[in-house]
């Protein structure tokens, strides 16, 4: 049996790289000018809270409400008793019934002055004298009746407004100093969105601009408005802003989490795509197209909007910016520079 040699070929396919710069695209900067949008975190959060909390010493009784219930204004949640409370109501019920007595007493006195000096038994000054009397019984039974209404409202726990119940700090049976808390309420409608912006956009947000709140749950958009803005700057370098919403009642609830956007005002600028920026060393680049070469150039991006991006500071118009794989030829030959640690 014979056997032919068998020629094996060997094809090297020689793979040149293509210099990045071939495949770039480049871009004339020219002068824009786009709306600014001021974006942040935002929660809505209660304007105010209020605590209910006892006028005297008392044990609590009839609590009817939990956390989470919603009450009318004025509805009674809740009683205080005790000896202190009763002591206090009977001595000021004795003085109420005291003075409608007076009063009962003085307008009798008033109408037998009356009756006298028609039939010539009695003078004008008895008479004025008997109205002046009566004046000043029905001031004292005024206000002794005050005093019985306030001492009831202090034996009642009642919603000041209408709300919701945050928390219950007593319970029936608990006995109760006065001015400690018995439980604390916010107010209906009485609720605000927080927000918290950094930077230049701290300095760009004004009272009175206005946006909307997107709840991260999807739901409907939230006009709203800056209500203030608060001086002092949060310990991470932020500012707090305070938005109110531009309807009546704009359905958010305690706790909703979202994004603010707000419409600051309109800036001027070189308009690049936004693929063309470079972020190196905390700073933002782009690449300047030139007879010599590609020039790296330093920028102060502003807003973006349709894949473009303002630059604000560092570009001229009329500039010629590479856009396709400017990041890949801003860093190309780095490793030609790159020197190991010994």
């Amino acid at each position: 049996m014979s056997y032919r040699p068998c020629l094996i070929i060997v094809a090297l396919v020689a793979i040149a790289a293509t210099p990045v710069h071939a495949a770039s695209t480049l871009w004339t900067a020219e002068t824009q000018t786009m709306s600014r949008q001021i974006v942040g975190y935002a929660t809505v959060e209660p304007r105010s809270v209020l605590r209910l909390r006892a006028g005297v010493a008392g044990t609590v009784v009839n609590l009817t409400v939990q956390a989470g219930d919603t009450v009318a204004a004025n509805a009674m949640l809740g009683q205080l008793t005790g000896p202190s409370i009763d002591t206090l109501l009977a001595s000021r019920r004795a003085a109420a019934n005291s003075a409608d007595a007076a009063v009962n007493a003085a307008q009798q006195e008033l109408a037998i002055e009356r009756q006298k000096f028609a039939a010539r038994l009695s003078t004008r000054g008895a008479v004025a004298h008997a109205v002046a009397a009566l004046s000043s019984v029905q001031a004292d039974r005024d206000s002794a009746h005050a005093a019985l209404a306030a001492a009831e409202d202090m034996a009642s726990i009642r919603a000041p407004q209408a709300g919701r119940v945050l928390t219950v700090d007593a319970y029936a049976g608990q006995r109760i100093g006065a001015d400690e808390t018995l439980l604390t309420l916010l107010p209906a409608n009485d609720l605000w969105l927080r927000a918290t912006v950094y930077g230049a956009d701290a300095d760009a947000v004004s009272a009175g601009a206005t946006g909307q709140f997107a709840p991260t749950d999807g739901g409907a958009a939230i006009p709203v408005k800056v209500r203030a803005v608060v001086g002092a700057l949060r310990p991470d370098g932020g500012r707090t802003l305070n938005l109110e919403p531009l309807a009546a009642a704009p359905g958010w609830v305690d706790g909703e989490t979202g994004v603010m956007t707000l419409d600051a005002g309109a800036l001027s600028g070189v308009a690049v795509p936004t693929r063309a920026l470079i972020l190196d060393q905390a700073k933002w680049w782009v690449l300047i197209h030139t007879a010599k070469g590609d020039v790296p150039q330093e920028v102060t991006p502003g807003p973006s909007h349709g894949g473009l991006t303002l630059i604000t500071e560092g570009l001229a118009p009329g500039s010629t910016v590479v856009v396709e794989n400017a990041y890949l030829e801003f860093h190309h030959g780095i490793s030609e520079h790159y020197q190991p640690p010994d």
